[in-house]
């Protein structure tokens, strides 16, 4: 009886280890599960961190195309601002030109001419100041995006597309063409 009761505590203690072990086992298997999860959402989290990085710097890299792109627009703005009153003067610019070119024989004639040449004069140079320029012609080679030619003619002492004659002027502000000049072109 006593060697039953002993091998039967024997039995117990190894049933007693063995399910210890296969406990031991099962928290490792369960550990490493837990490792394997907690490794796949860090991977998951890092991969969502690399995409809103990319959404940070694209972002940014948008607004600061934009703030380029509008300061560009503003140079570009305050640059040809006059532009519409400049191609409003151009007419009157037009009409003093050809109120100048008029022959005048009596002395009141004169002095009007003269003071009208005055106003012309002081007009140009307040156009000039806000950067009109007066396109040149006459003796250049004909320029496609300066030059209008609504004439060509056969004149000696000029060059095959040689602009021979302005008739009406061409004026730039600053780099823009606002209006091209009308001309003749030796062919």
């Amino acid at each position: 009886m006593a060697e039953e009761k002993e091998m039967e505590k024997d039995v117990q203690e190894e049933v007693k280890e063995q399910t210890e072990v296969e406990e031991q086992v099962q928290e490792e298997k369960t550990m490493e599960e837990i490792v394997k999860e907690q490794e796949a959402y860090i991977k998951e989290l890092e991969e969502k961190m690399k995409e809103s990085n990319t959404k940070v710097l694209r972002a940014q890299a948008d607004f600061e195309n934009f703030q380029r792109r509008m300061k560009q627009e503003q140079q570009t703005y305050m640059k040809y601002r006059s532009q519409s009153v400049l191609e409003d003067l151009l007419p009157v610019l037009d009409n003093f030109e050809r109120a100048l070119s008029v022959e005048t024989t009596e002395e009141q004639a004169e002095s009007l001419k003269k003071g009208i040449e005055m106003v012309y004069n002081q007009l140009l140079e307040a156009l000039q100041k806000e950067g009109l320029e007066i396109i040149q012609a006459v003796g250049q080679p004909f320029d496609p995006h300066v030059h209008q030619a609504v004439m060509q003619v056969e004149e000696e002492g000029f060059d095959s597309n040689v602009v021979v004659e302005e008739l009406q002027k061409g004026y730039k502000l600053k780099d823009r063409v606002i209006r091209p000049s009308m001309v003749k072109v030796n062919m």
